[in-house]
């Protein structure tokens, strides 16, 4: 197995995830995708971006102990996906299509040992009673959330679920995520693991994500946007089938 295709298991405790969720036509969105996969969509009409803002800790292979992992803050720009495997299963789950982190080393080793296009940059982000904030420069980005009332609040404006039970579906992490090589025409196939997941939906004051926005869609909506914390986590060795299609 090549190294990009996850040779190992990995494991970590996620302590802080933010993730922003945006609607796009479907139609649009799968031509970002490779032929092996499609959009997991709401109603055939909206496909969704995820940016999940996360801070690792522990990071490490499976089975060595937590001293030995480092910490990372990591964004990950996703397409919720799904994928049917060579016996016909159905899987859900996401495919990457840039990563970001704070550390070099993590640049260095998500790129040698998987195909999620990780690159270093700056990354600042607070938490405070009221919500949290996140900016890099680099990448032009500047997100805050506030965490509101006990209550739920309202969902974005423009955004097409009716609830927020219902965004809860696109709110991530999902099963699987999803790489292809089209040159072996192979799909590489990592499960992750976790013993739980509240997200915990918060209110976007600011949200400027030029990467969304450069996908040049000719209509983008933020949806939802949840926080969670303490998740520990499980990515399984990644296993690869050649796709026929």
């Amino acid at each position: 197995m090549a190294l990009t295709h996850h040779p190992f298991g990995v494991e970590a405790l996620l302590s802080r995830t933010t993730v922003l969720t945006y609607a796009v036509p479907a139609a649009e969105l799968q031509k970002l995708l490779p032929p092996c996969l499609t959009l997991d969509t709401l109603d055939d009409t909206w496909g969704f971006v995820a940016v999940a803002l996360v801070q690792t800790r522990q990071l490490r292979p499976q089975g060595l102990p937590a001293w030995l992992g480092n910490d990372f803050f990591l964004i990950g720009y996703r397409l919720f996906v799904r994928y049917t495997t060579a016996t016909g299963k159905r899987l859900r789950g996401l495919y990457i299509l840039q990563s970001a982190t704070d550390k070099r080393m993590m640049q260095w080793l998500g790129n040698l040992f998987t195909g999620y296009q990780y690159r270093t940059i700056d990354i600042r982000h607070a938490a405070t009673a009221a919500g949290l904030t996140f900016h890099s420069e680099q990448a032009g980005l500047a997100i805050e959330v506030a965490y509101g009332t006990a209550q739920e609040p309202e969902l974005p404006a423009g955004s097409p679920f009716a609830s927020w039970g219902q965004a809860r579906r696109f709110a991530g992490p999902l099963p699987f995520t999803f790489s292809y090589r089209p040159r072996t025409r192979e799909v590489v196939i990592v499960e992750g693991i976790r013993a739980e997941w509240r997200p915990r939906p918060v209110q976007v004051r600011t949200a400027q994500v030029p990467f969304v926005e450069a996908l040049g869609m000719s209509e983008i909506r933020l949806a939802s946007a949840f926080t969670m914390t303490d998740i520990p986590y499980r990515w399984q060795k990644g296993r690869t089938e050649r796709w026929a299609g």
